[in-house]
């Protein structure tokens, strides 16, 4: 299996987890605040960070329809997808429980009903988006393959007019937009990475394209929430504006994604030790989300790793840098127990259904 995947994918599906991070690191450790109530360099260098990184998710979809949309679909699958977020949802409160960092008292019924339905409650709201595109996915290649290549296209804009461009440009609160945390919109970057598998994108074949339009589209981000952020200053109704362009449904995020997408695929593929350290890594990307998502984990490691510190300070780079590669190194560590636990509880059913 390790293989049969290509390294410049795999390498893509690490970067974006730990652009993912950085993203948690930078919001929730309040690193990035509005540009209204600080206007320090420190804060537009957060921002900056942020605008590079908000492709990651978008990312990480593409990457998966991608591949899914010419795959063999896996009932398997799903059943191991639903395991592995059970497991984190599930384990991590008991595990805080046991070495004293949530009092059992602290939980009420309501909360273990999250952990032990995580997708029905969308504890990770990201989880439960992509299992459901998932489940969908035959369906989805099928009619993919089914389709004219024009008729794919009017589909694809009709989708992105109604989740994406709209949202983009009118100066309103759209109601139905969800800032992309759906499968919505993930059933949407399903479609055009599925396009770009058929039929390719020939403007962004070339690397150096692709470069530009991802390093373009980040910059336009950066410029636009600073430029909303000076307005809103004056203008109440600019504040808006500040954080739309970060959403990942947001037309610029959607075209800085696909850059980056692009780049990624367009890369020689290569072997070597390098290439095999990168393949051995790549399968445990989800759990690294899983763990450090953790509705009882995901503030609580900012202050296990004194993120407080360095907020308001240049600092916060290289103290981010470390923090991230932790948080990375340990949930691809907790991952790697995880698949091992999995392999001999599956592995001994196995044996006991060939003995009978």
């Amino acid at each position: 299996m390790q293989s049969k995947r290509q390294a410049n994918f795999e390498l893509l599906r690490i970067v974006a987890m730990l652009m993912i991070i950085v993203l948690h690191y930078l919001n929730k450790g309040d690193i990035v605040t509005a540009y209204t109530t600080d206007g320090s360099a420190v804060n537009y260098a957060a921002h900056f960070i942020e605008s590079f990184c908000i492709v990651s998710v978008n990312c990480y979809v593409l990457l998966s329809g991608y591949f899914l949309a010419e795959s063999a679909w896996k009932p398997g699958r799903v059943v191991s997808l639903a395991a592995q977020i059970l497991f984190y949802s599930v384990l991590i409160p008991v595990v805080l429980i046991c070495v004293g960092e949530v009092l059992p008292g602290n939980l009420s019924i309501y909360d273990w009903i999250n952990f032990v339905l995580p997708i029905e409650t969308e504890h990770y709201w990201f989880a439960t988006a992509y299992l459901i595109m998932y489940l969908l996915a035959p369906l989805l290649a099928a009619g993919v393959q089914a389709v004219e290549k024009r008729t794919l296209q009017i589909i694809i804009g009709v989708l992105l007019l109604y989740f994406s461009v709209w949202k983009s440009f009118l100066p309103v609160v759209i109601a139905t937009d969800r800032y992309g945390y759906e499968y919505g919109w993930f059933l949407c970057l399903f479609l055009i990475a599925a396009y770009i598998r058929l039929y390719g994108c020939p403007v962004l074949e070339r690397k150096r394209n692709a470069l530009l339009l991802y390093i373009g589209m980040g910059l336009c981000i950066f410029l636009l929430t600073a430029a909303a952020g000076k307005l809103a200053g004056a203008v109440d109704s600019f504040s808006y504006y500040m954080g739309m362009p970060t959403t990942y449904n947001h037309i610029l995020c959607l075209l800085g994604a696909v850059g980056f997408f692009m780049l990624f695929k367009n890369m020689r593929p290569w072997n070597g030790r390098i290439a095999v350290i990168i393949r051995r890594l790549s399968p445990y990307t989800f759990g690294v989300y899983l763990l450090h998502e953790h509705v009882l984990v995901r503030c609580e490691w900012m202050r296990w790793l004194n993120v407080e510190q360095v907020q308001g300070s240049f600092m916060f780079v290289p103290h981010m840098a470390v923090c991230v590669l932790l948080v990375y190194a340990a949930g691809t560590a907790v991952d790697w127990v995880r698949t091992c636990i999995f392999h001999f509880v599956t592995g001994n059913k196995i044996k006991k259904a060939q003995s009978r």
